[in-house]
């Protein structure tokens, strides 16, 4: 499922997509490309190959997608409030991610290279903390795991 959406008032872009297809750093960079931006953060989670001693094969994501599109809409609101950004995406893998591809990327263009970094880590981490997409590792011997996201807020009691 992918989105896009045009903030007439600001013109400002936020692309969103959840996908089953490999995502492109060139796909997302292109998409926050901007005249009046002087600067792009790209941030990229990819798939490692170990967790906790053990030899991981690959990541399987499941997502509730109505709710995490509302979710990721509400992270490029939220944003926007607290800093002046031009361009927007986030895009993130659904459905089989093997080890060495991004399961998640993050662009955003700015006028100045301090608002897009910090955006981006904004982004990232409410992201984890907020939006419904669940993660199992698959280990080298066939046995999958979900993982906790640790920074979650329904995991944290």
């Amino acid at each position: 499922m992918q989105e896009g959406t045009l903030d007439e008032d600001k013109a400002s872009y936020d692309h969103i997509e959840l996908t089953v297809s490999e995502i492109s750093i060139d796909s997302a960079y292109k998409r926050v490309l901007s005249n009046s931006a002087g600067a792009v953060s790209v941030f990229v989670g990819t798939t490692r190959d170990h967790f906790e001693g053990k030899k991981v094969a690959k990541l399987e994501y499941e997502a509730y997608e109505p709710m995490a599109i509302k979710e990721l809409r509400q992270i490029c609101k939220d944003v926007r409030k607290k800093l002046e950004v031009t361009k927007v995406c986030i895009m993130h893998r659904l459905g089989v991610v093997p080890v060495g591809e991004p399961s998640v990327m993050i662009a955003v263009s700015s006028v100045h290279r301090k608002e897009s970094l910090e955006a981006v880590q904004i982004i990232i981490n409410t992201l984890k903390e907020t939006v419904p997409i669940w993660k199992k590792e698959i280990y080298e011997n066939g046995i999958g795991e979900w993982k906790e996201n640790k920074e979650c807020k329904w995991a944290r009691k």
